[in-house]
């Protein structure tokens, strides 16, 4: 469990809460519909790339290594800079989540974050503190969001229909939505926290496969909430704006106390997002030199120091936090490309046999998400 709320809270970060409170007010209850196709293609990912990474008994970059001498490395880089972006991005969360609860600048609030997300990896069991800390801020999270979507009073008939029946389809927006959920670093964050915490191996494939599952439901029910307290917004005609649009839900909901529990659900999303996304970063630079994984927490608390200094130069990046998710989703495809192909590889695997029905699912993922990608690229370039 702490694991699938590493990943999970990994998830839920700034630019997950931005982005379903956007498109919600873009496409109403069809947004529904986004939500419902975004669990099963994440939930297709997950479950490939925890099972083989664990039964590889193999962090990531070393089986994409051992698939495609190099391909290991390339990967590396991806998700580090992917991971960067979107540290930079949860930082400046973090600072705006402060601003609203304590009224500090969003940049103080942006260093007394960062100090609180190092200290975590300086505590001796870091592994368990970071379970204990994603599982009680995901927690907070939940509850918050769905006190305030009660009290938007929703229209959840209406929302189930165009759950299923929706009025338009966008895949740009599909894409978006899966590459925010399990695109670049965040797809791999349970699967190596498993690795570091000895869950490995075919005795623990049943731990492996609900661990996967479970952390695509926590963050699908996050976003479920948070999308039936936005259409309860919305559908009452009140304008989001463009400057905070998940604070205006939060504070039409439920006042200003619904405004307080915006900014620490902001800062909760946020940070276990700075935390998830500097360990599974690293992580995946661990194996290259024996000096990176003699000082992994160290060089962890790094990537979080640098990420808040690039903030602190360059202010807030609103454009890369909402472009993150697209750019994850297409690293996606090819990410699990190359884990996939390792079932190809016998010895790779020892005993285990990868099930033939996941593996389609799988390629199935991985061709849907690169059409989307790439009609996506299209429609950005014409």
């Amino acid at each position: 469990m702490g694991a699938a709320f590493l990943m999970a809270t990994s998830a839920i970060g700034p630019g997950f809460i931005t982005q379903t409170t956007k498109f919600t007010e873009q496409l109403k209850g069809s947004f529904g519909f986004v939500i419902l196709i975004s669990i099963l293609l994440d939930i297709g990912v997950q479950l490939n790339i925890w099972r083989l990474v664990t039964m590889s008994k193999m962090y990531a970059q070393d089986l994409a290594n051992k698939v495609l001498p190099g391909a290991g490395y390339y990967l590396t880089v991806l998700i580090l800079f992917g991971g960067l972006a979107f540290n930079i991005g949860n930082i400046a969360g973090a600072g705006l989540g402060m601003q609203v609860l304590f009224g500090w600048s969003v940049k103080a609030g942006a260093v007394v974050s960062c100090f609180i997300a190092a200290i975590i990896f300086l505590v001796k069991e870091v592994g368990k503190g970071m379970d204990v800390f994603a599982k009680v801020l995901g927690f907070v999270m939940i509850a918050l969001t769905l006190y305030v979507a009660y009290q938007a009073d929703p229209p959840v008939v209406e929302a189930a229909i165009k759950t299923f029946f929706p009025d338009q389809i966008n895949e740009l927006i599909i894409l978006t939505i899966v590459g925010g959920t399990v695109g670049g670093y965040i797809s791999f964050a349970g699967a190596h926290r498993l690795l570091d915490a000895g869950i490995s191996g075919k005795q623990n494939l049943n731990q492996v496969s609900r661990g996967s599952v479970s952390a695509i439901l926590v963050a699908s029910l996050m976003r479920t909430i948070l999308f039936i307290a936005v259409l309860g917004v919305v559908w009452k005609c009140i304008s989001l704006g463009s400057q905070n649009p998940a604070a205006v839900v939060f504070e039409s909901a439920a006042g200003k106390v619904g405004y307080k529990f915006f900014g620490l659900v902001l800062w909760s999303a946020a940070l276990t997002s700075v935390v998830g996304s500097a360990f599974t970063s690293v992580s995946f630079a661990k194996t290259l030199h024996p000096f990176i994984e003699r000082n992994f927490r160290y060089l962890t608390i790094t990537f979080i120091i640098f990420s808040t200094i690039i903030f602190l130069i360059v202010g807030e990046p609103v454009k890369l936090l909402l472009a993150a998710g697209a750019v994850n989703g297409l690293v996606l495809p090819l990410a699990l490309a190359i884990i996939l192909a390792s079932v190809f590889k016998k010895n790779l695997l020892k005993d285990y046999h990868h099930p033939i029905w996941l593996s389609v699912i799988g390629w199935i993922v991985v061709i849907v998400m690169a059409y989307m990608g790439a009609k996506g690229i299209a429609s950005w370039l014409s």
